[in-house]
């Protein structure tokens, strides 16, 4: 169940707060500004390119690392593929996953490593094996790690991770989005510089003030009826959210808070890109699980029974699109199945600023949604 009344009372949420996720959330502009600096320290500005790598292998652990590379594949097209090498291991922890190159990597290829940790050993042994086979390394990692080591033996380029001191206080959320932002910044910087996709000083510096932009709209202190991220989390209440998207950056956006709300939120969420979710899901809308399949029963124990769980459509757009758009048939198929529907435009600019956007107050209201959350 949702404690509605706890949105609106910010020294809850505080307390609430043991794993600093609003303050991630609330900083998110800052971690991109600490990161572009530090890329610019680690020297990426001065690197001079010889051409684009054949391809771009991607490797760290959890969550972050899986949304840095379905982003970055994303922006940056069909210009060089993005590969994301998936651990191997009996668990999810530093000591026990495993990766390895595909045999055909070699010495026209990029490997990035991003790890909000940097003691996982078989990382250390990855950026040695990057080395041996001419694969250039790049890595992102918090400074002073056996991973910063590794790297440097390899000749590669690291570049310490923009961390806070509360990071150091309690285990990291995979979902956090101020790991995700501090390992996703300087990989920006660097791929503009490689002319991959396009992301300038300038445009770093959009993001963050787009950032901060939402901070101030979605932060506690903003009442529920104002704050969209508020009003997602409690129009999200006891309901099975189905992300729905639309553009071309929207696709990680709802991919990242389908991911956010399972790790943070413990809830479960289907996720599918407009139009083809319209098939996709139309069964679903159909089954148990639309809104009238089992009408609310009169004699439920409204203390102790919870309400029947059902679908809730959230549409995620990267931008306002001109001309043909899949948007008026998805709230036709919506509301034909007496689904309610939650939509989310950000504001007009450049295709990072968009996209900050959709991941921020998604990221937001998935925080929210955890922590006003109760058995």
């Amino acid at each position: 169940m949702l404690d509605e009344s706890l949105l609106d009372t910010p020294d809850g949420l505080a307390e609430a707060d043991r794993r600093g996720l609003l303050r991630g959330a609330a900083e998110a502009g800052a971690r991109v500004r600490t990161a572009a600096r530090h890329a610019a320290e680690a020297g990426i500005g001065d690197l001079k390119p010889d051409g684009r790598p054949r391809a771009v292998l991607i490797a760290g652990p959890g969550a972050a690392a899986t949304h840095t590379a379905d982003l970055l594949g994303t922006l940056a097209g069909a210009g060089s593929p993005f590969v994301r090498l998936a651990p191997t291991g009996v668990a999810p922890a530093a000591g026990a996953l495993r990766w390895e190159l595909p045999g055909w990597a070699g010495s026209v290829d990029l490997l990035l490593i991003a790890t909000p940790d940097g003691t996982e050993p078989s990382l250390s042994l990855l950026a040695d094996q990057a080395y041996r086979r001419g694969c250039a390394v790049v890595a992102v990692a918090p400074a002073g790690t056996p991973l910063a080591e590794a790297v440097a033996g390899a000749h590669g380029m690291f570049v310490p991770m923009a961390t806070a001191p509360y990071d150091h206080e309690e285990p990291i959320a995979a979902s956090s989005p101020g790991v995700f932002w501090a390992l996703l910044t300087p990989l920006l910087a660097l791929l503009d510089r490689i002319g991959l996709l396009g992301a300038p000083q300038d445009a770093l510096g959009k993001i963050a003030d787009r950032l901060d932009t939402v901070a101030e709209r979605c932060g506690p202190a903003i009442a529920t009826y104002s704050n969209p991220a508020k009003t997602l989390a409690a129009e999200l209440a006891d309901s099975l959210p189905v992300v729905w998207t639309e553009g071309n950056s929207a696709g990680p956006a709802g991919r990242r808070f389908a991911a956010a709300l399972a790790d943070l939120a413990g809830r479960p969420a289907v996720v599918a890109e407009l139009p083809e979710a319209l098939a996709a899901h139309n069964a679903l809308l159909a089954g148990p699980l639309a809104a009238s399949a089992d009408p609310d029963d009169f004699f439920r124990d409204r203390v102790e029974e919870a309400p029947a769980l059902h679908a809730r459509v959230v549409l995620l757009r990267d931008r306002p699109i001109g001309g043909l758009t899949a948007a008026p048939g998805a709230r036709d198929i919506a509301l034909s199945h007496d689904t309610p529907i939650s939509e989310l435009e950000p504001d007009e600019g450049d295709e990072l600023e968009t996209l900050a956007e959709l991941i921020a107050v998604t990221d937001f209201a998935a925080v929210y949604l955890a922590l006003a959350s109760r058995a």
